[in-house]
C-alpha cells in the first residue's frame, strides 16, 4: 500500500469514527475526505474482495440486504454499504469499516447508483453485476430507460469476464448483446396466456424490429414473459424462476422459487422480484436453497424506508419510499389488499435527491385505491399542494382529506388518525426528515441503516 493510500485511508477512518462518536454519524463524508486525499483510493480498498455489483430503478437497497443476509449464512466476511449510501463516497465509506481478517473468502455486496457503476467498476473488479429492473425514474438526472441502460453498459464493458445476473422479465436487458456470462431470473408462476401491456408503459418495443411486444405472462409494468409476434426475439431460458405464488398480503409473501418454498415477511410483488434476485445470487456462491429460505424468511429485515414499520403511541405505521411511476404504482397496489381499514398519508418532496420533476405522481393509479374503507388521507411535504391536487383528482372524499406541510403538524395529525394501520407513501427526503423527526421524539433511533 502507497503512502498516499495509506494516508487517505486513516483519515477516512478517523472522520469515521469521530462522527459515530460525537455526531450523528455520516456515510459520505469520510468517502469525500479519503478520496480527496487519493481518488483511486478504491482500488486498494477492494483488492482483496470478490465484488458483487447491485444496481437497477427499484429494489437496489432490499436486494443488497436480503443478499448479505443470504450469503452470511455460509461466509463469515461479507461487507455491505447497508445505509443504502450507493454513490462512489459511500461504497468507499463501506470500506473504511472494514474489519481486518486472515482467513476465509472475503465479499463485497454493493448497492451502487445506476450513473455511478462504470466510476466503481473503474476500480473494483466484480464478480458480479446483478441488474433489477430499469424504470423510468428521475429524467434530470438520468434520462429516459435505454440512457440508463447505458450507463449501467459503461460499467459492464469494463469487467466483460464478470458474471451478470439480470431479471430476465426485463426485455432491455436483453436488448445488448454482452460477452459476460449471463444468469436470469424471473417469474414463470401462472398459466400463459395472449396479453399486452397497458399503453402507457415503458420499454414495449422490440429492440430488433421495434414492433410492440406481447405477453404470455404479465406481472406489472413491462415485466413478464414478454415476445416480439414479427421475429425472433423473446424472453430467455429463466435459471430461477418464481414457480408459484401462493399468497400476498401487505405486510407478507408466500410463494416457491424453482419449487422451493419460500416466505418474506414484507409485501408486493416488486419485493418478491428482490428475493429473487437474492436467490439466484446466493446459488451462484453455493448458498443452499434451504440456508436462503431460512434467511429470507427471517423476520426481524428493517430497511430504510422499506415498508418499515414503527410503531407510534397505538398506531402502527408503515414508511414506504415512493420515488418514480411504476415504484408508486406497485405501493398502491400492494397497499389496497390490506382487508383492514387504513389511513394513508403522501408526503412529496422534489429536492435533487428526489427528482425536482414531480409530474410522476400523476402516472400513480390512486384512482384505484378503496377509498370507501380508508377514512383518513393525508398530503403532505414540501410540494404538499401538488399531491394534494393529485389525491383530489382521484376522488379523495373532502371529509377524509388532511393537508399539512410541515412534518410536525403532520405527525400530529397521524397520532389522530381513526385507524391503528396507516401507510405513509413518502419520497426519499421527505422520509429523511420524518425518521429524523420520529428520532427526536423517541420512537426510532437515528440513523438509516
Amino acid at each position: 500500500m502507497s503512502l498516499k493510500s495509506s494516508t487517505a485511508i486513516a483519515a477516512g477512518r478517523f472522520s469515521y469514527w469521530f462522527l459515530h462518536n460525537f455526531r450523528h454519524g455520516g456515510t459520505a463524508l469520510p468517502g469525500k475526505i479519503t478520496l480527496a486525499l487519493d481518488p483511486d483510493v478504491l482500488q486498494t480498498l477492494a483488492q482483496h474482495y470478490e465484488v458483487a455489483i447491485i444496481t437497477g430503478t427499484n429494489g437496489k437497497t432490499l436486494t443488497t440486504a436480503l443478499t448479505v443476509k443470504v450469503l452470511r449464512t455460509t461466509y463469515q466476511h461479507v461487507l455491505t454499504n447497508p445505509s443504502g449510501s450507493n454513490m462512489k463516497q459511500g461504497i468507499v465509506t463501506a470500506f473504511l469499516t472494514a474489519q481486518k481478517t486472515k482467513s476465509g473468502k472475503q465479499l463485497a455486496v454493493l448497492e451502487t447508483d445506476e450513473a455511478n457503476v462504470a466510476l466503481v467498476t473503474r476500480y473494483v473488479h466484480p464478480k458480479l453485476f446483478v441488474l433489477t429492473n430499469i424504470f423510468r425514474d428521475q429524467l434530470d438526472r438520468y434520462g429516459e430507460i435505454y440512457t440508463t441502460y447505458k450507463k449501467i453498459l459503461a460499467g459492464i464493458k469494463l469487467a466483460p469476464q464478470a458474471t451478470v445476473i439480470a431479471n430476465g422479465d426485463a426485455p432491455i436487458f436483453n436488448s445488448v448483446k454482452l460477452p459476460n456470462p449471463i444468469i436470469y431470473y424471473g417469474f414463470d408462476a401462472v398459466k400463459d396466456k395472449e396479453q399486452q401491456a397497458l399503453p402507457n408503459t415503458d420499454g414495449l418495443l422490440c429492440p430488433q424490429c421495434q414492433h410492440i411486444l406481447r405477453y404470455k405472462q404479465l406481472t406489472y409494468s413491462n415485466l413478464g414473459k414478454y415476445y416480439c409476434p414479427n421475429c425472433d426475439f423473446k424472453r430467455p431460458e429463466l435459471a430461477y424462476a418464481v414457480t408459484k405464488l401462493i399468497a400476498q398480503t401487505p405486510q407478507s409473501s408466500t410463494f416457491e422459487i424453482n419449487d422451493q418454498p419460500m416466505a418474506l415477511h414484507i409485501g408486493g410483488t416488486y419485493n418478491i422480484y428482490n428475493a429473487l434476485a437474492a436467490y439466484s445470487i446466493g446459488r451462484f456462491f453455493q448458498v443452499s436453497p434451504a440456508k436462503i429460505a431460512t434467511a429470507l424468511g427471517d423476520k426481524d429485515e428493517k430497511i430504510f424506508g422499506r415498508q418499515e414499520v414503527i410503531k407510534v403511541d397505538d398506531k402502527e405505521v408503515t414508511l414506504i419510499l415512493v420515488k418514480n411511476p411504476v415504484g408508486l404504482d406497485q405501493v398502491l397496489e400492494m397497499i389496497k389488499t390490506d382487508p383492514q381499514e387504513f389511513s394513508l398519508a403522501v408526503l412529496l418532496n422534489a429536492n435533487y435527491a428526489d427528482g425536482i420533476d414531480t409530474s410522476w405522481i400523476w402516472d400513480g393509479r390512486f384512482e384505484n385505491l378503496p377509498f370507501a374503507r380508508i377514512p383518513a388521507v393525508l398530503a403532505g411535504g414540501e410540494r404538499y399542494r401538488d399531491i394534494a391536487f393529485r389525491l383530489e383528482v382521484a376522488g379523495v372524499p373532502a371529509n377524509t382529506f388532511t393537508k399539512r406541510e410541515n412534518l410536525e403538524a403532520v405527525l400530529t395529525a397521524v397520532k389522530q388518525m381513526p385507524t391503528r394501520r396507516v401507510y405513509i407513501l413518502a419520497t426519499y427526503t421527505a422520509v429523511l426528515q420524518l425518521r429524523k423527526l420520529l428520532a427526536s421524539q423517541g420512537y426510532i433511533k437515528e440513523g438509516m441503516a
